[in-house]
């Protein structure tokens, strides 16, 4: 069961909302920028990492740029661009899509609309042709407009049904009120149904010029013969006369409180005050100020350790014309908001009249350069930046924020703090937990019906795209880990890489609450897990953040455990992560607080409609006494006693059950002395506990509702037991099989039959979960509540026709190319790198097994496959569990 603790859920809270605008500084000598004749700016960055590349074409329109009315103008664009253009259908870019393997995707905010390619650097000419088609014309017909505004419909309801979405609408729509900022570029239901394929085409004919793009490459290319390409590919599309751009007149934000209900285990409280955006020229200023104030030694993240709230913090997100903080602070079901968000507005308010902390302005600014150097760790991440750079902030290259982040004052931010905070323009919305009824039974909405099967014939490809994919082979790894065993026990995994100055490391200590836990003692695991914020027996936690500050590096410590450092600094790093591992403070005062946060989340988790959700499929799917069904309660968390969290640290926390991956610019012998020297001599007792669940039988099929009150739209869950674990040979054909169903995009079969043909369906996903001794294979996918019952019939439908046809060989080679090209795409990054080494070192396989998977994929047959599914998948035995409206129909 995939139970959530407090701190992986809070922890992920901020993610998407957090100041991220870091950039990569490269070398002069690594960039080629050249604007050609027609006003395409094209960037050119080569990056060794692995040989991949990522392709950005950036055009400088989004839903800024849309009509009166029709707020998701721009978004439609978006999604029609996949449709198909002259000389290129939706098919044919579909099958070309998925066998290049990698990332290919759109994204629409205010002011760009950015596409996207992450792929192996041998497909650069195929990526960049697609792109020169589609920036020449797009396919926009009435026909196939209706059948994508089916599609983007349901994405509007799926975002719909998040509460934090619609708060976030109504921040944005209060604090840009009169500008094009006063809606987000998602669009809305409405208008959709008012938006012509004529509209769309003359959006694209506007603004989708060369003179009104910028076109960012980075990875493993050669820059002279790729800007040839380039010049050939683009250099004869025509500039266009562009419109003027709209105005943006900021009136003064007038205070508002939004109150919302919400679905989440805990309350929400967000604290909303405008501030620069990034073309401004206190961007930096407002950067650091955002990044001081989210800082864990500042009193917002100290609202959840003194007990005020269950988590607190800062957020911001900047757009080109202007940008908004967030104050938030979550309270537990059932809990009073208000003094969270008094002590939020005491805060910001000792801000704006006391200034903020030197010392975190100067720990902010060390951070933010340091975390420059750090984007070159990742090949799409370097694109990102220069991409970020140019297209949103107007910038001439990523180095241009480091020397204004250099250059800002600690008086500067105090100033922007007094201008920002000030309460008659503060926005603020509180999200209250409300239940939603408990689960019922379904009744009958996974029923039969009949449909027009997948169509097997063949996508003829260009010639262009048939030469690029006629040959699969084995793709070389680039990497040579170096594999320690010490003494104590503990695997120490080393792969060098010189990219940049920098190293990060991932470590895991295998273990498993509901196997090591004592009966009556469920969420010890979780107290133990948000103890480890409150320093070690040498460090307070405040002192140990300021000496993570001191140079340059992020930490965190528990079961899972992470380090980012400068290489100059490795060593005092991993000193730093090994006292928090190993002599964590466990302190007597922070006990009861986090004991009561705790119990406080729980009680919210439990009457949760995720929750709700999980568990009733697990109940389904598992034996009644299995251990996997454990969960905390708040009884059981209120009943834990300090004594009993240090004794499971110390049964669980052991050497002999510890990875640690270490990737960046380092000797792996010293990196190994270093490792000694610190984690060697933590030593283990007794044999080696039990952490992975036991077999069991295949369950039963059976349908589960859970009401959602704040949903419109359902999200489906169809899961079953399988008998294939992790280490069984078939799993290699069920993996290829899967590509079919659920991989490649629009080339999937579930894809094509949900979405493409039907627009039931926004996206549709399938995993394979495979354990040591048991398994799992899900579909998922949100539909309105009348279309569910016809998405689940053709899930079942799509499963058995894989059971009883061979697919045919252009979907196999296809669903191969996938396979084959994700596998340095996965060596693309450091924390890439990191994961796919530890993942393999827990399971206890050898470190090339992708290589040995690869070459399994690459003899696969589709009898084989075939097999492989009449075999172990059962398509009328899935459990099928419904969050949302009930299901109609």
């Amino acid at each position: 069961m995939k139970k959530s603790s407090m701190s992986a859920v809070i922890g992920m809270l901020l993610a998407a909302g957090a100041i991220g605008h870091a950039h990569a500084a490269t070398a002069p000598s690594d960039v080629t920028r050249v604007t050609l004749d027609n006003g395409l700016r094209v960037v050119i960055v080569r990056d060794t990492l692995a040989p991949v590349v990522t392709t950005e074409l950036n055009y400088l329109a989004g839903s800024d740029e849309v009509p009166a009315a029709f707020p998701g103008t721009a978004h439609a664009m978006e999604h029609m661009m996949f449709r198909g253009s002259p000389g290129l259908s939706k098919d044919q870019l579909a099958a070309i899509a998925a066998n290049m393997g990698g990332a290919f995707n759109a994204d629409t905010t205010q002011g760009v609309t950015q596409y996207y390619f992450v792929t192996p650097s041998q497909d650069l000419d195929v990526a960049l042709h697609v792109e020169s088609l589609r920036m020449r014309g797009v396919d926009v017909t009435d026909k196939d407009w209706a059948k994508e505004r089916g599609a983007i419909e349901q994405e509007v309801s799926r975002d719909l049904s998040n509460p934090s979405y619609k708060a976030y609408e109504q921040l944005q729509a209060q604090l840009f009120a009169g500008t094009p900022y006063g809606h987000t570029p998602l669009g809305t239901r409405a208008s959709f149904d008012k938006t012509t394929a004529a509209m769309l085409k003359r959006f694209h004919d506007t603004w989708y010029a060369p003179n009104n793009a910028i076109l960012v490459i980075a990875g493993d290319v050669d820059p002279v013969a790729t800007l040839a390409r380039v010049k050939r590919e683009f250099g004869d599309i025509p500039r266009s006369q562009l419109p003027a751009r709209p105005e943006f007149a900021f009136k003064p934000v007038q205070a508002k409180a939004v109150a919302l209900p919400t679905d989440s285990p805990y309350g929400s409280v967000y604290l909303a005050y405008r501030l620069p955006g990034m073309k401004a020229k206190d961007y930096a200023t407002a950067a650091v100020l955002g990044q001081a104030l989210a800082s864990k030694r500042a009193e917002l993240f100290g609202m959840g350790m003194d007990g005020t709230a269950l988590y607190g913090g800062f957020a911001a997100q900047f757009m080109p014309q202007a940008g908004f903080g967030m104050a938030v602070g979550i309270f537990p079901r059932g809990g009073n908001p208000q003094p969270v968000l008094a002590r939020m507005r005491s805060i910001l308010a000792q801000a704006a009249g006391k200034g903020v902390d030197p010392a975190l302005v100067e720990a902010a600014k060390r951070q933010a350069i340091a975390a420059l150097e750090f984007k070159k760790n990742s090949v799409d991440g370097l694109a990102n930046a220069w991409s970020q750079a140019l297209a949103f902030e107007g910038l001439d290259s990523p180095d241009a924020i480091r020397h204004a982040i250099e250059a800002v004052t600690p008086a500067q931010v105090d100033a922007l703090a007094r201008a920002t905070f000030v309460p008659a323009h503060a926005v603020t919305a509180v999200l209250t937990p409300v239940s939603s009824g408990k689960p019922v039974a379904g009744k009958g909405f996974g029923g039969a019906e009949s449909f027009a099967s997948s169509p097997d014939k063949p996508v003829q490809l260009p010639e262009w795209a048939a030469k690029a994919f006629a040959k699969l082979s084995v793709p070389k790894s680039s990497l040579h880990p170096v594999d320690y065993h010490l003494a104590n026990g503990m695997r120490l995994i080393v792969q060098p890489e010189t990219i940049s100055n920098t190293v990060v490391a991932f470590g895991r200590v295998q273990t498993n609450q509901d196997l090591q836990a004592p009966k009556g003692e469920e969420g010890v695991a979780d107290v133990l897990g948000q103890l480890f914020q409150f320093g070690t027996t040498h460090l307070d936690r405040l002192q140990y953040q300021a000496a993570l500050d001191a140079i340059s590096a992020r930490a965190s410590a528990g079961s899972s455990f992470s380090l980012a450092v400068p290489s100059a600094h490795f060593a005092e790093g991993v000193k730093l992560l090994a006292d928090a591992e190993l002599h964590p403070a466990l302190p007597a005062q922070a006990f009861p607080i986090v004991q009561r946060q705790t119990a406080g989340f729980v009680a919210g988790q439990v009457q949760s409609p995720d929750f709700l959700t999980q568990i009733g499929l697990d109940r389904a799917l598992l034996p009644a006494s299995d251990p996997e069904l454990r969960h905390a309660t708040p009884q059981s968390v209120m009943g834990l006693t300090l004594d009993k969290v240090r004794q499971y640290y110390a049964q669980v926390f052991r050497p002999d059950m510890t990875t640690l991956v270490v990737v960046g610019k380092v000797d792996p012998a010293q990196v190994k002395q270093v490792v000694e020297q610190t984690f060697g001599a933590w030593k283990a007792s007794g044999p080696k506990p039990v952490v992975d669940y036991a077999a069991v039988p295949p369950n039963h099929a059976g349908q589960l509702h859970v009401p959602d009150a704040s949903a419109s739209q359902d999200s489906v869950t169809m899961a079953q037991t399988i008998d294939v674990t992790r280490d069984d040979p078939d799993r290699y054909a069920l993996n290829l099989g899967n590509e079919v169903l659920g991989g490649g995009f629009y080339a999937s079969r579930l894809y094509h039959d949900l979405r493409d043909t039907r627009g039931l369906v926004y996206s549709v996903g399938t995993s394979f979960d495979y354990g040591r001794n048991r398994s799992t294979y899900s579909v998922d996918y949100g539909a309105d509540p009348d279309k569910v019952k016809a998405a689940s019939a053709l899930v079942v439908q799509d499963l058995k026709q894989m059971q009883t046809t061979p697919v045919s060989p252009a979907d196999l080679d296809r669903a191969k190319g996938i396979l084959l090209r994700q596998m340095p795409l996965g060596e693309s990054s450091f924390g890439g790198i990191g994961g796919q080494l530890l993942g393999l070192a827990i399971e206890g396989k050898p470190l090339d097994a992708t290589t040995v998977a690869a070459k399994h994929y690459l003899e696969m047959t589709a009898p084989q496959v075939q097999q492989a599914f009449a075999k172990h998948v059962r398509p009328d035995a899935f459990v099928t569990a419904v969050k949302g409206p009930a299901p109609k129909g």
